[in-house]
């Protein structure tokens, strides 16, 4: 048990950067994790993911997840292997996504670290993964599902309640109440105007707001991302290439096809080859099927979502779409190109200028998404530097955050203003214009923390 000051919250991570989401509550002993992330994206931020977790994992009494992409999930069977053993509270909707992405994540660090024994491009020998498929099958049996809007008792005073952010299947806000006091994690906000999910809940008042700020210095076009991808498709194909999508496998994949099959319905764009090539995009879009009451998609428009693509499981017939040439789309994990099957397709494709890289999300800084949206056309997978010839496109609407006018607007739903707005979840200038934005039109109190700082709960600075 925690003897530190009797209310406190540590940022342990999504500080100065996107991913790492861990957010440490101590409240008289007891000692609750909010999110339990890795650091993805700059090597120095990947490290963090090396290093001892700043506070002992068995001194923790539980872990509360916000939603199961691996930024905010994927350092949980870390934690369990180095001696957390409480209870990994999340949604229904999460805990099955868990199942998926978890096993997932530690056998694509086994698989990357025998590629780099066998290329030696790594400085270990031999290159060890954080963790393996196994350690993250027996965290799943820390998971405890409880639903939206059913108070949590977590003992000494504490409780949470999740709430839906909207953004992907099973995705929450956190309301938790620490004594007298009220905290309020947005975990990532979807949008108002998501094609695929029903927007966030409005925001109740509450004492201190810890918020995300993925978009908090821009906002998404006014255009039709269906008209973006639409566009795409039709350039590419006219010229006999291969449309290679980076998606995530949780969300944006089923985003993806939903919109290739309305494009398809009105014949607006050719009628092409299309493969979901990533079991784990596969599995997630069945089961959205058994959430109904978490999305807008009617039975009908899964119906066609499914039928627009051939679902790719295998890593042979992953193979042979690398030898079968355009015009084709191939969507695949993953969304910012730190891992996956996409990069075995990037290297079979990437050096022809008549195919396309398309970027359909968010890219983190120090990804390789993200150097080739900006500009890079070199990039180095599994050791290997791989020229870039292919046009590079990043979608620009495809987000599932809100942005910051929407980020604004869902503060204002508040009854009465936090004594404290913590942004955090974000690239240092996207966090310090959403606190600007914070100050100057809501007249708001918000900080933008450093990495592992603590604040008082009850008198936050």
């Amino acid at each position: 048990m925690s003897t530190k000051n009797p209310s406190t919250l540590r940022f342990l991570g999504a500080t100065d950067t996107v991913t790492g989401s861990r957010y440490l509550v101590d409240f008289h002993g007891t000692r609750i994790l909010v999110d339990c992330g890795l650091f993805q994206g700059y090597k120095r931020l990947r490290l963090r993911n090396r290093q001892p977790f700043p506070v002992s994992p068995a001194s923790i009494d539980a872990v509360l997840l916000t939603h199961a992409h691996l930024d905010h999930t994927g350092y949980v069977p870390k934690l369990v292997k180095d001696g957390f053993r409480g209870p990994v509270y999340a949604t229904h909707g999460t805990n099955e996504l868990c199942k998926l992405l978890l096993p997932d994540s530690g056998h694509l660090q086994e698989e990357e670290s025998r590629y780099a024994d066998h290329r030696g491009s790594s400085i270990h020998t031999p290159a060890l993964p954080l963790y393996t498929a196994a350690d993250a099958v027996k965290s799943l049996n820390s998971f405890h599902p409880v639903a939206f809007d059913e108070p949590l008792d977590l003992g000494g005073g504490v409780e949470a309640t999740f709430v839906p952010a909207g953004h992907i299947l099973g995705a929450a806000q956190l309301q938790i109440r620490v004594g007298g006091n009220s905290l309020h994690f947005t975990g990532d906000l979807g949008r108002d105007d998501d094609p695929l999910m029903y927007p966030p809940r409005q925001l109740e008042a509450a004492d201190v707001l810890v918020t995300e700020s993925t978009y908090g210095n821009r906002t998404h076009p006014a255009s039709s991302p269906e008209a973006e991808l639409g566009e795409v498709v039709s350039r590419v194909a006219k010229r006999g290439g291969v449309i290679l999508v980076a998606a995530f496998a949780v969300g944006r994949a089923e985003t993806l096809m939903l919109q290739l099959a309305r494009l398809r319905r009105k014949d607006a764009i050719p009628d092409i080859p299309v493969y979901l090539n990533s079991p784990m995009a596969i599995d997630a879009s069945y089961m959205y099927q058994k959430h109904p009451d978490e999305h807008r998609l009617r039975p009908d428009e899964f119906k066609d979502m499914y039928g627009v693509a051939v679902m790719t499981r295998t890593a042979d017939d992953s193979k042979l779409l690398n030898l079968r040439g355009g015009p084709m789309i191939i969507i695949s994990a993953s969304g910012m190109l730190t891992g996956g099957r996409i990069l075995h397709h990037i290297e079979a494709y990437g050096n022809d200028p008549k195919n396309a890289i398309v970027l359909s999300g968010y890219q983190a800084a120090g990804t390789r998404g993200a150097a080739l949206a900006a500009g890079s056309r070199e990039l180095r997978v599994y050791g290997q530097d791989v020229k870039i010839r292919a046009e590079v496109v990043q979608l620009e609407g495809f987000s599932a955050h809100a942005d910051s006018d929407a980020i604004l607007r869902w503060m204002h739903s508040a009854a009465r203003a936090p004594r404290m707005t913590y942004i955090t979840h974000g690239e240092p200038d996207a966090s310090e214009a959403l606190r600007l934005r914070i100050k100057y039109e809501l007249g708001w109190k918000a900080r933008v923390p450093e990495y592992q700082e603590t604040v008082s709960i009850a008198t936050p600075e």
